[in-house]
């Protein structure tokens, strides 16, 4: 067996919605909606299915999807790449997979700013590089230049930018995305950035990808996703938006991942994108309000809870909750005796990982808040 594989622990969100299965528990560990997505996109794909070809799509996606993914980040954006930037994945893990192989050689190292999400530190070994880790700090959760600059080595190949951040949910100020930028500009390095959550926004606040800031376009590989803005999680179609040279290199890794999607659903999705500017606004909204609610539920019980910006995530302060259990110790206690399922921030980190604060997912229904909120009650009188 592969060593990295052999060693390697179940991902701490399939390991959490087991246990909430398992005790039949409350899941707002594993980050996924239970309302959101338009109608009219699943009856898009419907009709697609039955009415369209089923058979493999061309390995860089249909046509429609390419052009349709390219002038949806034209107008929302300003960021022009042509349907020839854009390559089609099966969701954005596979194409933050397919980045990574296009960019990373034997002993190249890749920066990574944690806590992270989980897929990028073992697709970053899978590829022969080594991971280098910026922590950043709670509870502001900013990107500091200085510490950026000081994990770059002769042996820096790239730097994955997550943003908005998972499981954080920060949304990264101008000067921040500027440190990036700047960092990876000084000493010439490819940035992946995961803006997956581009659309997940709240509070009237604006998103600005990496690839519109000066010189970046050229050493920027995007992976965005269709589940995100849809609220389709399961659907799995996403892309890779860069310049054609750089998309062409990443769809030569791709196409020996997946080949192909369901040519039903990216025609679907083509179909959101070039009709569903108008249903942005009323999602965020309806987030926002999912977000309020949870916030309010946990700080009437006792919880600190974090600002949050966008995505779908809150984090708790167990510690300034009166709280003494580390993050491991309390999401057992939560799931097995008090019946929800929340996921330990430690787990998005090897080094240096906090291990007081706990992420839930607000993008539930009022009734599943509900419950959420009143079994994180019980776990607190358990955990004290």
């Amino acid at each position: 067996m592969n060593p990295l594989y052999e060693t390697m622990p179940t991902s701490v969100f399939e390991r959490m919605s087991l246990a909430a299965a398992e005790h039949g528990a409350v899941n707002l560990g594993q980050g996924f909606p239970d309302f959101g997505w338009p109608e009219a996109i699943l009856e898009a794909a419907a009709r697609a299915l039955k009415e369209n070809s089923n058979q493999y799509a061309p390995s860089r996606g249909l046509p429609v999807l390419r052009e349709a993914v390219a002038s949806h980040y034209a107008r929302q954006h300003g960021v022009e790449t042509g349907a020839a930037g854009v390559c089609v994945t099966s969701g954005a893990t596979e194409a933050l997979a397919a980045a990574i192989l296009a960019t990373v050689s034997m002993g190249d190292e890749v920066i990574v700013m944690t806590p992270a999400y989980d897929a990028y530190a073992p697709l970053i070994r899978r590829a022969g590089g080594v991971v280098r880790e910026v922590a950043l700090q709670p509870p502001g959760w900013r990107i500091e230049r200085d510490a950026l600059a000081a994990a770059v080595s002769a042996k820096t190949k790239a730097i994955i930018l997550n943003n908005p951040h998972n499981p954080t949910g920060r949304l990264f100020d101008a000067d921040e995305l500027e440190a990036v930028a700047s960092v990876a500009r000084e000493h010439h390095l490819i940035v992946i950035s995961d803006e997956v959550w581009e659309h997940l926004l709240m509070d009237g606040q604006d998103f600005v990808p990496l690839a519109a800031l000066p010189g970046m376009a050229a050493r920027t590989l995007k992976c965005g996703s269709a589940g995100k803005i849809f609220s389709l999680t399961g659907w799995k179609i996403g892309w890779i938006a860069a310049t054609p040279e750089l998309a062409t290199l990443a769809a030569r890794a791709h196409q020996f991942l997946t080949f192909a999607s369901a040519p039903n659903l990216q025609a679907a999705v083509a179909y959101g994108l070039a009709e569903g500017d108008d249903w942005l606004v009323p999602m965020r909204q309806k987030f926002a309000r999912a977000r309020d609610t949870m916030s309010a539920g946990l700080d009437a019980v006792g919880y600190k809870v974090l600002p949050s910006a966008a995505t779908y995530f809150l984090i708790v302060d167990l510690a300034a909750s009166g709280i003494s259990l580390d993050d491991e110790a309390f999401a057992k206690i939560a799931v097995e005796q008090a019946g929800v399922a929340v996921v330990p921030i430690s787990a998005f980190a090897d080094e240096d990982a906090p291990t007081h604060l706990v992420r839930l997912c607000f993008a539930k229904r009022d009734e599943t808040i509900e419950a959420g909120v009143k079994a994180m009650a019980k776990a607190m009188e358990l955990a004290r």
